[in-house]
């Protein structure tokens, strides 16, 4: 039996894409979304929250996004959650790289508001956990 997607969490250091993400996970998608403008605000707050699904930008100041899915995979208590990357590197030398850390995906920036949901559902799906 597989679980549903319901919570996610947006993790970006730009302010505007945290609000349109939220928007449209919210609006489109129905989940419920918690957002966090770091990864060091994001480890903070992920065991608390207890997200099924993190979304998480590449390069962000201080703490970027392999360095966050890295201490995310250390904890015993976030390990199993899928993260997303999202970025605008997308070469697929990039990608692959992104999939080895152990990204359970990749979603291009600018993403499109009416189909993140989908693109997020579709690679929840196809991860260990739902």
């Amino acid at each position: 039996m597989s679980r549903a997607l319901n919570h996610v969490l947006c993790v970006d250091d730009e302010p505007d894409i945290l609000e349109v993400a939220q928007l449209s996970l919210e609006t489109v998608g129905g989940y419920r979304v918690s957002s966090a403008a770091s990864g060091k605000v994001a480890l903070a707050q992920v065991e608390s929250l207890r997200p099924d699904i993190i979304l998480l930008d590449v390069m962000m100041p201080g703490m970027d996004g392999p360095s966050t899915l890295q201490a995310l995979r250390s904890r015993p208590a976030t390990a199993h959650i899928p993260v997303v990357f999202m970025t605008a590197r997308v070469q697929s030398a990039e990608v692959v790289e992104y999939l080895e850390q152990g990204a359970a995906g990749v979603i291009a920036k600018p993403f499109d508001p009416m189909t993140l949901s989908s693109q997020l559902e579709e690679l929840w799906s196809s991860s260990d956990v739902a």
